[in-house]
C-alpha cells in the first residue's frame, strides 16, 4: 500500500517492484561502471546478498537500497553496523558455497534516489568500512 503524497514510504507489492526496480538500475550502473555480475538474490539461511559482482579480482557485494525520497533518511543511513558485518559473512559465505578463494573482498552500496518526476540518481559508494 502506498501512503498519501505527503509521505514515500511503501509496502507489500509497491515496496517489492520499488525494489526490483532499484536492483535493475543498479545492476545497468555497475556493469556499465565495467564490474561483471556473478550472482543476483542470493539468498541463505544468513540472509541475503541483492548483487554479487566481480572487479578484476575483488569479490563486491553490493547492497541496493532504493528509495522514493529523502524524507525518512537517505538509502546511506539504512546501513548499520549490524547490516554491514551480516554482509561481509554473507559474501564469504557466497565465496565457500561457489567454491571461489577471492584475493580480495568488499561491500559496496549502490542507494537509488527514484523521485516522482525526473530520472532516478544512482550514488554507487565502494567499500564500505
Amino acid at each position: 500500500m502506498t501512503m498519501d503524497s505527503s509521505t514515500t514510504r511503501t509496502s507489500g507489492p509497491a515496496r517489492q517492484a520499488l525494489g526490483g526496480y532499484g536492483e535493475r538500475v543498479a545492476e545497468r550502473h555497475l556493469v556499465a561502471a565495467g564490474l561483471v555480475v556473478l550472482d543476483r538474490n542470493w539468498r541463505c539461511d544468513e540472509g541475503e546478498i541483492d548483487l554479487v559482482c566481480r572487479e578484476a579480482g575483488v569479490l563486491v557485494v553490493v547492497e541496493v537500497k532504493t528509495r522514493t525520497s529523502v524524507a525518512h533518511g537517505t538509502p546511506h543511513e539504512a546501513i548499520t553496523d549490524a547490516k554491514l558485518d551480516r554482509l561481509h559473512r554473507l559474501g564469504q559465505r557466497w565465496a565457500l558455497v561457489h567454491q571461489l578463494r577471492p584475493p580480495e573482498t568488499r561491500v559496496d552500496l549502490v542507494a537509488v534516489l527514484r523521485p516522482r518526476r525526473g530520472a532516478a540518481t544512482v550514488d554507487h559508494v565502494r567499500g564500505l568500512a
